[in-house]
């Protein structure tokens, strides 16, 4: 590859992989491991090509000239299929904070914009550093940033709404195609689009970074000290008298005697889990990386026994009690992932080769 052209490649792709690495070294709790970040980076280059092959079908469709399909039909389609990686993350509770759907959200533009960058260059090889410049620090940061607000907005209403309703992603998606569409309309002013991309997206997803990790903060504080409480009441025998041990006495009519006892088994173990959990965000963020250990995971493999006991209908029943909804089951499955990596077998040396 002739030096000028790799040059072009590098300068094209390096801003935006820059400005996710740094998202992810502010990120103090490390709420978003390395490899599931590189997963969903992978996830926005399966998104450009799908959307290479709709685009190509769309735009003989709608017999709409290249321009105008830039700016009114290619940013619903590429949006689209940026935000249903994000969707689908929010929905498996892969994603619990601002913080992480920010991180998200751009590692799914980043690995679009990649591919996108790397066509360009086949298409137009001729293209001088100039417009390397403005792709990289403009297309490929717009990208990013775009899905990294969708998410932002989509998990606040999510969170206010309390349930992930289809009708919470709409204002983020509309948002984002609305940036992108005024983008595109800017094509012809390059050097404008770029600095408007440059002044605006950055320092909007740092401030908001920012205070998210504040509310990081505070929710652990506070959740630690309610999961702490719920323990303490559990173990010290003092359960019936306790809030919580009212409700549960309200319910038990409606469940058999051995459920009601799996019931109060499970939420102990939830809120063990859920202690483990902040404790590991918490040392993270103080530098320390923690190590999970057997007793961690046989824990899970018995909440998994009473999940079947209990029944939908028992861990409904349980929501009042468990701190923190869909943050309450993004730690838990936060907690897992770790454990089930830690498990898995290190790769053993090969044995050496006779030099006979």
């Amino acid at each position: 590859m002739p030096l000028d052209l790799l040059l072009n490649v590098i300068v094209g792709v390096l801003p935006v992989i820059a400005f996710l690495a740094a998202l992810l070294y502010l990120d103090s709790y490390k709420l978003i491991r390395l490899r599931i970040v590189l997963a969903i980076v992978a996830g926005g280059v399966a998104v450009a090509y799908a959307c290479y092959v709709a685009n190509a079908w769309l735009i003989d469709v709608v017999a709409l000239d290249f321009t105008r399909f830039s700016r009114y039909v290619g940013p619903l389609t590429e949006e689209l299929g940026k935000a249903l990686v994000v969707v689908a993350l929010i929905r498996a509770h892969r994603v619990g904070f601002l913080v992480d759907a920010a991180i998200a959200g751009f590692a799914v533009g980043t690995g679009f914009a990649i591919v996108e960058n790397i066509y360009y260059q086949h298409l137009v090889p001729d293209a001088g550093l100039g417009t390397w410049i403005v792709r990289g620090f403009g297309t490929a940061i717009m990208h990013g940033g775009t899905t990294a607000l969708f998410a932002l907005v989509s998990l606040t209403l999510i969170e206010r709404a309390r349930r992930a309703a289809l009708v919470a992603y709409i204002p983020g998606y509309a948002l984002a195609v609305m940036l992108h569409s005024a983008f595109n309309h800017l094509n012809a002013m390059p050097r404008l689009s770029t600095l408007a991309v440059i002044v605006v997206l950055p320092p909007l997803l740092m401030l908001v970074f920012q205070r998210s990790e504040r509310a990081v903060g505070e929710w652990l504080g506070h959740g630690f000290d309610a999961d702490t409480t719920m323990l303490e009441s559990i173990t010290s025998g003092h359960f019936p008298d306790s809030p919580a041990g009212r409700y549960l006495a309200s319910i038990r009519h409606r469940f058999k005697g051995a459920v009601v006892a799996d019931l109060l088994c499970y939420l102990r173990l939830h809120t063990e889990l859920a202690l483990r959990a902040k404790g590991i965000l918490m040392m993270r963020e103080s530098g320390f990386d923690a190590i999970i250990d057997d007793a961690t995971r046989a824990k899970f493999d018995e909440m998994r026994y009473l999940e079947r006991s209990i029944g939908k209908t028992g861990r409904l029943a349980l929501l009042p009690l468990l701190h923190g909804g869909n943050k309450a089951v993004w730690q838990l499955r936060m907690l897992e992932s770790e454990a089930a990596a830690a498990s898995r077998p290190a790769a053993q040396p090969s044995a050496p080769v006779s030099s006979r």
